[in-house]
């Protein structure tokens, strides 16, 4: 972007200046840190044209709406249309669940995002002994459609966009949100929304798995197959690396994990003979942002940048939103703190400002008592007013990518890229993802960071506000969501009327029709929108798949 000769003056320049001015001033002491962010890039005092001049602007930056779209994803981005304010809720049993996302539609909110409570995502229904406690706890109890019937009623599923966290039994939850858009006459290709269907990230980061590797690849192939063909509008995959950050890793880690996830899962669909750009527009991305303001930002233009370049120059995709990385942004649960609990709202005010400065499609907000208990209806509605006062009153979204051109910024966007590009030629070097996964790589590079970063916290190296520093003895009061302690009662009271209902012979059926398909290599979808239709429970369908495909073990790693 800078003639040679300009370069030249610049550095020579800089050269004088440090000599002159800057060492004066350290000379007389700075700050006793280390300067490089969370993620161990070192940083300079200010940055120049010098930092950036490899960067081929059309190369490498280009314009809002084209390829690299490390400016955003669409050209005019959100003088277009303000991202999708998502609360993720759920919680107790499916009526609850719907009053709550009754109230956030009636509050503005657009897209719904279902929390699943423990039982659902591991395939257990909630009469199992192992589920005492935990039922309905940390999300919404799905035992049946019967629930789905519930969770959804009275909601216009044309006009609204649902996102499913649900991983293992996803081929399950989208039967029964097809099966709930047919009784509300709703067509499958009117269908919007994510499912979450990121298998990968369970085994390394969060747990809630089934089977082993091989045959969820292949349920969670089967989902974007089929979405491809019937669910046009539908994001098939939201390939993760929320959790894979909170349980640890940096913002490199993040970002080349949760793209080798999205290559493993490219190239499993490939192998079907499926062209690339006949379902590569349809998947989707799902970050987080934490408190480094700045790397959060360049994390997130490095991330388009990079896809767009796997995608075209590994799998040679031809249509241009197969390079259109789009994702999701849900602001960091592991920086909140149970301690002064109300400054959790500035952080969730920051993280979301990074989160729409990088150029997010869709975004939740923690809310203050996160830390403590899923959110209050104050909270969650708190946490939505952040976003619409980040949307509506401060003119970040007048102007696309404003940050854009900053010598900082695009120093560290090239910095990510190239770290999180040296983590995936590892990673191909081993045999891919599953292999790394099964050889604990990528569980133990989390942890080791994970670690080291509590490390820091512990010896004050890291600076966290109310934990380490500016701590206080006052008691911080705030109320919290109180679980319904009845509510496991009557759920598995309507879990037992159901199976009494039911017609069990139709039940018994579908499921033995069901296992066929399990041991061949048809898609499942098909069969899995019967089943669930006969209200044949979460469990027995998940039970089904384990006799066919076994239950994975997690190794150990110390």
């Amino acid at each position: 972007m800078f003639t040679n000769e300009e370069l030249q003056k610049i550095k020579s320049k800089r050269s004088e200046w440090e000599e002159q001015n800057l060492s004066n001033f350290v000379q007389k002491g700075e700050r006793e840190q280390k300067f490089e962010t969370p993620s161990g890039i070192p940083l300079k005092h200010v940055y120049g044209p010098e930092d950036i001049e490899n960067i081929d602007y059309l190369e490498d930056l280009g314009f809002p709406g084209a390829p690299p779209f490390t400016r955003g994803v669409y050209p005019n981005m959100y003088r277009g249309k303000i991202w999708s304010m998502r609360q993720y809720s759920g919680f107790g049993d499916a009526r609850k669940t719907n009053e709550r996302f009754k109230y956030l539609i009636s509050q503005g909110q657009k897209g719904l995002s279902i929390a699943f409570d423990l039982p659902t995502q591991m395939g257990y229904s909630s009469d199992n002994k192992i589920c005492l406690g935990e039922v309905g706890r940390i999300g919404v109890t799905v035992n049946s459609l019967k629930d789905f019937e519930k969770v959804f009623k009275g909601i216009a599923l044309d006009k609204v966009s649902t996102s499913m966290t649900i991983n293992a039994p996803t081929s399950i939850i989208l039967a029964m949100y097809i099966a709930i858009g047919e009784k509300h006459g709703v067509k499958q290709e009117q269908l919007t929304g994510t499912l979450q269907n990121d298998i990968l990230k369970e085994y390394t980061a969060r747990g809630t798995y089934i089977y082993p590797p091989k045959p969820s690849l292949r349920l969670t192939a089967d989902v974007i197959e089929y979405c491809s063909k019937n669910l046009p509008r539908f994001n098939t995959i939201s390939i993760c690396g929320y959790h894979m950050r909170d349980a640890g890793s940096n913002a490199i880690q993040e970002l080349a994990f949760t793209l080798a996830d999205g290559i493993s899962y490219v190239e499993e669909v490939l192998e079907r003979g499926i062209d690339i750009d006949d379902f590569a527009p349809r998947l989707s991305f799902f970050f987080t942002t934490h408190n480094n303001f700045f790397e959060e930002i360049a994390k997130l233009r490095a991330a388009r940048r990079l896809w767009a370049r796997l995608m075209k120059d590994r799998f040679n995709a031809k249509d241009p939103n197969s390079l259109r990385l789009r994702f999701h942004i849900h602001t960091s649960g592991s920086t909140l703190t149970a301690q002064q609990p109300q400054i959790n709202i500035i952080r969730a005010t920051l993280q979301s400002l990074a989160a729409i400065l990088g150029g997010t499609q869709s975004l939740h907000t923690c809310g203050a008592d996160e830390a403590l208990a899923i959110p209050t209806e104050d909270s969650a509605r708190l946490s939505l007013r952040t976003q619409q006062v980040l949307a509506y009153e401060t003119g970040v979204t007048d102007v696309v990518d404003p940050l854009g051109g900053s010598y900082y910024i695009e120093h560290l966007t090239s910095k990510l890229e190239e770290k999180a590009l040296e983590y995936i030629d590892k990673i191909d070097k081993m045999g891919g993802m599953p292999i790394a996964i099964e050889n604990a790589f990528i569980q133990k590079e989390i942890l080791d960071n994970a670690y080291m970063e509590q490390k820091r916290i512990d010896d004050g190296s890291k600076k966290v506000v109310g934990v380490n520093i500016f701590c206080t003895d006052d008691e911080y009061k705030i109320d919290t969501f109180k679980y319904d302690k009845d509510s496991e009662r009557r759920i598995k009271e309507a879990l037992n009327n159901l199976k009494k209902d039911r017609n069990v012979n139709l039940v018994k059926e579908k499921l033995n029709q069901l296992k066929e398909v399990a041991n061949s290599s048809e898609n499942i979808m098909p069969i899995m929108i019967e089943t669930v239709k006969t209200y044949a429970t979460v469990q027995e369908i998940c039970d089904v798949l384990r006799d066919v495909f076994g239950e994975y073990q997690s190794p150990q790693i110390f």
